[in-house]
């Protein structure tokens, strides 16, 4: 909120640590679905299970990003560009990788 000091008015807003975290998150998940997918291509569209080891593991992170994200979201006054950020980026994460699996599964 808006605290009045000296006849000045200042706002104490700041971005919310789990918002960042969020953020972080997904930018961590996305890179492993990315190099994941890199590799498997290079390998002819061979996946390892290694990789398919970082897919799950980037869907959990990326899950654990998602609730941070809306976390972060519901805290009050906050800037919540790293919440959104966040969101979006797990969300695009989840998205992948659920295609990912998908096609995993059914050998498209």
């Amino acid at each position: 909120g808006m605290t009045k000091k000296n006849g000045y008015i200042f706002t104490n807003k700041e971005h919310p640590q789990r918002g960042i975290m969020s953020t972080v998150l997904g930018i961590v998940s996305a890179v492993s679905i990315i190099l994941a997918l890199y590799f498997t291509f290079q390998n002819g569209g061979v996946a390892q299970p290694r990789y398919g080891v970082a897919t799950l593991m980037a869907v959990i992170l990326a899950v654990a990003g998602l609730v941070l994200g809306i976390l972060s979201r519901m805290e009050p006054d906050k800037y919540y560009l790293f919440s959104y950020l966040g969101l979006v980026i797990n969300i695009l994460v989840l998205t992948g990788a659920g295609f990912i699996l998908f096609a995993g599964a059914y050998g498209i």
